[in-house]
Protein backbone atom coordinates (compact mmCIF):
# COMPACT_ATOMS: atom_id res chain seq x y z
CA UNK A 1 0.00 0.00 0.00
CA UNK A 2 0.84 3.23 -0.90
CA UNK A 3 2.63 5.27 1.77
CA UNK A 4 0.72 8.91 1.98
CA UNK A 5 3.96 11.02 3.51
CA UNK A 6 5.56 10.12 0.26
CA UNK A 7 5.32 12.12 -2.67
CA UNK A 8 3.37 10.89 -6.15
CA UNK A 9 4.79 12.93 -9.42
CA UNK A 10 1.86 14.04 -11.86
CA UNK A 11 2.71 15.06 -15.74
CA UNK A 12 0.60 15.55 -18.74
CA UNK A 13 0.47 17.46 -21.39
CA UNK A 14 -2.33 19.65 -22.29
CA UNK A 15 -5.16 17.24 -23.46
CA UNK A 16 -4.62 15.09 -20.21
CA UNK A 17 -4.47 18.67 -18.33
CA UNK A 18 -7.93 18.96 -17.45
CA UNK A 19 -7.93 15.01 -15.92
CA UNK A 20 -4.30 15.99 -13.72
CA UNK A 21 -5.76 18.80 -12.64
CA UNK A 22 -8.87 16.37 -11.47
CA UNK A 23 -6.99 13.52 -10.24
CA UNK A 24 -4.22 16.40 -8.52
CA UNK A 25 -7.09 17.72 -6.38
CA UNK A 26 -8.56 14.44 -5.47
CA UNK A 27 -5.41 13.53 -4.15
CA UNK A 28 -4.50 16.37 -2.15
CA UNK A 29 -8.00 16.22 -0.72
CA UNK A 30 -7.06 12.40 0.42
CA UNK A 31 -4.15 13.35 2.09
CA UNK A 32 -1.35 12.50 -0.84
CA UNK A 33 1.49 14.75 -1.65
CA UNK A 34 2.11 15.29 -4.81
CA UNK A 35 5.12 16.83 -7.21
CA UNK A 36 3.09 18.38 -10.66
CA UNK A 37 6.26 18.51 -13.51
CA UNK A 38 3.65 20.03 -15.67
CA UNK A 39 2.08 21.23 -18.12
CA UNK A 40 -0.17 23.95 -16.38
CA UNK A 41 -2.32 24.80 -18.63
CA UNK A 42 -4.40 23.69 -21.72
CA UNK A 43 -2.32 25.63 -23.95
CA UNK A 44 -0.57 23.30 -26.81
CA UNK A 45 2.39 21.28 -25.86
CA UNK A 46 4.65 18.33 -26.42
CA UNK A 47 3.51 15.15 -24.44
CA UNK A 48 7.87 14.21 -24.63
CA UNK A 49 8.65 17.69 -22.64
CA UNK A 50 6.77 16.03 -19.18
CA UNK A 51 6.80 12.46 -20.06
CA UNK A 52 10.53 12.59 -19.51
CA UNK A 53 10.79 14.65 -16.58
CA UNK A 54 8.37 12.39 -14.71
CA UNK A 55 9.97 9.21 -16.41
CA UNK A 56 13.43 10.42 -15.10
CA UNK A 57 12.72 11.09 -11.83
CA UNK A 58 11.52 7.81 -11.18
CA UNK A 59 13.81 6.10 -12.85
CA UNK A 60 16.44 7.62 -10.41
CA UNK A 61 14.00 6.95 -7.48
CA UNK A 62 13.32 10.55 -6.43
CA UNK A 63 9.66 9.17 -6.71
CA UNK A 64 8.72 5.83 -6.22
CA UNK A 65 5.47 6.01 -8.28
CA UNK A 66 3.98 8.69 -11.31
CA UNK A 67 0.77 9.21 -13.08
CA UNK A 68 1.06 10.73 -16.40
CA UNK A 69 -1.89 11.62 -18.96
CA UNK A 70 -2.03 12.69 -22.36
CA UNK A 71 -5.29 12.35 -24.69
CA UNK A 72 -4.22 8.52 -25.76
CA UNK A 73 -2.36 7.70 -22.43
CA UNK A 74 -0.42 5.94 -25.65
CA UNK A 75 2.58 9.34 -26.21
CA UNK A 76 3.81 9.38 -22.48
CA UNK A 77 3.70 5.81 -21.83
CA UNK A 78 5.80 5.51 -24.86
CA UNK A 79 8.17 8.04 -23.20
CA UNK A 80 8.27 6.37 -19.70
CA UNK A 81 9.15 3.34 -20.78
CA UNK A 82 12.36 4.82 -22.26
CA UNK A 83 13.91 4.39 -19.05
CA UNK A 84 14.72 0.89 -17.33
CA UNK A 85 13.77 1.33 -13.76
CA UNK A 86 10.08 2.37 -15.33
CA UNK A 87 7.66 0.23 -15.72
CA UNK A 88 4.63 2.42 -17.49
CA UNK A 89 1.62 1.10 -17.83
CA UNK A 90 -1.71 2.60 -19.83
CA UNK A 91 -4.86 1.81 -18.38
CA UNK A 92 -8.30 2.42 -19.46
CA UNK A 93 -10.43 0.97 -16.55
CA UNK A 94 -9.60 0.26 -12.19
CA UNK A 95 -9.48 -3.11 -13.00
CA UNK A 96 -6.31 -2.62 -14.91
CA UNK A 97 -4.65 -0.38 -12.99
CA UNK A 98 -5.14 -3.25 -9.90
CA UNK A 99 -3.67 -6.10 -12.19
CA UNK A 100 -0.82 -4.02 -13.23
CA UNK A 101 0.58 -3.22 -9.68
CA UNK A 102 -0.17 -7.04 -8.97
CA UNK A 103 1.22 -8.84 -11.47
CA UNK A 104 3.41 -6.19 -13.10
CA UNK A 105 5.17 -4.19 -10.18
CA UNK A 106 4.03 -1.16 -12.53
CA UNK A 107 5.34 2.46 -10.84
CA UNK A 108 4.15 4.36 -13.66
CA UNK A 109 0.19 4.79 -14.20
CA UNK A 110 -0.57 5.76 -17.88
CA UNK A 111 -4.39 7.42 -18.77
CA UNK A 112 -5.86 8.11 -21.54
CA UNK A 113 -7.40 11.74 -20.57
CA UNK A 114 -9.71 11.80 -23.84
CA UNK A 115 -11.13 8.19 -23.36
CA UNK A 116 -11.43 7.79 -19.76
CA UNK A 117 -14.13 9.10 -17.46
CA UNK A 118 -13.01 10.82 -14.58
CA UNK A 119 -14.60 9.35 -12.07
CA UNK A 120 -12.86 5.67 -14.14
CA UNK A 121 -9.61 7.44 -13.41
CA UNK A 122 -10.09 8.57 -9.93
CA UNK A 123 -10.85 4.82 -8.99
CA UNK A 124 -7.88 3.58 -11.21
CA UNK A 125 -5.22 5.77 -9.39
CA UNK A 126 -6.36 4.52 -5.95
CA UNK A 127 -6.16 1.15 -6.98
CA UNK A 128 -2.54 1.64 -8.24
CA UNK A 129 -1.50 3.33 -5.20
CA UNK A 130 -3.69 0.97 -2.82
CA UNK A 131 -2.60 -2.44 -4.25
CA UNK A 132 1.02 -4.20 -3.64
CA UNK A 133 2.70 -6.29 -5.85
CA UNK A 134 2.16 -9.80 -5.62
CA UNK A 135 5.78 -10.76 -6.16
CA UNK A 136 6.30 -15.14 -6.17
CA UNK A 137 6.13 -16.22 -9.86
CA UNK A 138 5.24 -12.49 -11.29
CA UNK A 139 8.87 -11.08 -10.24
CA UNK A 140 10.47 -13.77 -12.78
CA UNK A 141 8.98 -11.94 -15.40
CA UNK A 142 9.40 -8.71 -14.09
CA UNK A 143 12.97 -9.32 -13.80
CA UNK A 144 13.11 -10.08 -17.46
CA UNK A 145 11.24 -6.66 -18.36
CA UNK A 146 14.54 -4.31 -18.58
CA UNK A 147 16.59 -7.30 -20.68
CA UNK A 148 17.47 -6.67 -24.07
CA UNK A 149 17.63 -9.33 -26.37
CA UNK A 150 19.73 -7.74 -29.11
Amino acid sequence: MWNKEKVLALASDHAGYPLKEFLKKRLLQADYKVHDFGTYSEDSTDYPDFAHKLGYSVNKSEFEKGIVICGSGNGVNMVVNKYPEVRGALCWNSEQAKLTRQHNDANVLSLPGRFIEFEEAWKAAELFLNTDFEGGRHQRRVDKVSQCLI
